[in-house]
């Protein structure tokens, strides 16, 4: 009988970070579990989101399989795999049958289950439904962002975006950054919006094709972009007002907010119904979808900017207070060897 001892940084009700150690038996692991040991771990406004919660806190994770249940198929001993937020999905359902198990209503996922499978940890005990192997091409440390920043970008990109599609993006950070070279990847026009004037340089090196400054700009027309916008993806955590962007948007055109605020939506009404628009929300990419996100991203040279850290109490507390102050460039990343 093996034994694996699992260091884990958990929220709390006061929102500090606990440590915590607590030990799993391979007997203990259900037919279908795998026990892996954690490399690194990515950060997500989601885990500040779950800072209050008694949970261990994380979820992108890439560590290596040390032992599977026997009814496991995919992976195996020594296997380099990642994970996001899904634990399992039912695979039983209308929409786990129509492909789309990311939506599955029976699914466990970070946050609202089992409170002990976050990547803040040695060792992480996961389904291995939802683990995938991590192309030798990818670095652990551009993996583990991928696992749920990247799966929220690539799904409506590949659901919504053609190659000849004009795309527009507003905000340049851990969801925008990646989207740009996706789409430029893909053969797609480019056009990104920030506040940020000095992104101008980061942006045409990540595949921009145009780059625009919107700081105090109210109406997106003042611009005089030469073609209009296909699609749009919000991936800004700031709430914009569609108004203020409507202006340079095509017929038929989709407006895809990529990030989650409180409060209502509010679209222009007579726009978007007379010229066919559709505003579309989006969660993460199904299973398939991933997989072919991580080959995608193996065969097209993508990297992630991020920061490191060392998994420790006060690194895990540096990481969450660089978040949420903004100042993140732009993934953070938690690491057992930094």
């Amino acid at each position: 009988m093996a034994t694996y001892e699992s260091v884990q940084f958990r929220g709390s009700p006061s929102g500090e970070i606990i440590q915590k150690t607590i030990t799993y038996r391979d007997t203990d692991l259900a037919p279908d579990e795998v026990v892996v040991k954690v490399i690194l771990s990515g950060l997500c406004f989601t885990d500040i989101h779950m800072m209050t919660n008694d949970m261990v806190l994380g979820h992108e994770g890439v560590g290596i399989v040390q032992a599977i249940g026997p009814a496991c198929k995919i992976v195996k001993v020594g296997d380099r795999v990642g994970w996001g937020c899904p634990n399992s999905s039912c695979g039983s359902c209308e929409i786990c049958l129509l492909g789309e198990d990311s939506y599955c209503p029976n699914a466990e996922w970070y946050g609202r289950s089992n409170s002990d499978t976050g990547s803040l940890s040695t060792i992480a005990k996961r389904k291995e439904q939802w683990l995938f192997k991590i192309p030798d091409e990818i670095s652990s440390e551009d993996a583990a962002p991928l696992m749920c920043g990247g799966a929220s970008v690539w799904a409506p990109i590949v659901s919504n975006c053609k190659c000849f599609d004009r795309v527009g993006i507003i905000g340049i950070g851990g969801l925008g950054h990646l989207a740009i070279q996706f789409l430029r990847k893909m053969g797609c026009a480019v056009i990104v919006f920030s506040r940020d004037a000095s992104k101008e340089s980061e942006a045409f090196s990540l595949g921009a094709t145009e780059f625009h400054c919107v700081k105090d700009v109210k109406n997106y027309a003042d611009l005089k972009l030469s073609k209009p916008i296909d699609k749009m993806l919000i991936s800004t955590s700031v709430k914009i007002p569609f108004e203020e962007f409507y202006p340079v948007m095509n017929v038929k055109s989709a407006v895809i907010p990529l990030t989650v605020a409180l409060g209502d939506l509010v679209a222009p009404y007579t726009q978007t119904v007379w010229t066919g628009m559709s505003i579309t929300g989006s969660s993460l990419s199904p299973r398939y979808e991933q997989q072919k996100m991580l080959e995608f991203t193996a065969r097209n040279d993508i990297h992630v900017m991020s920061e490191k850290f060392p998994m420790t109490v006060e690194g895990v507390n540096a990481a969450f207070d660089k978040l949420k102050s903004g100042k993140m460039r732009y993934r953070g990343i938690l690491c057992w060897e930094n």
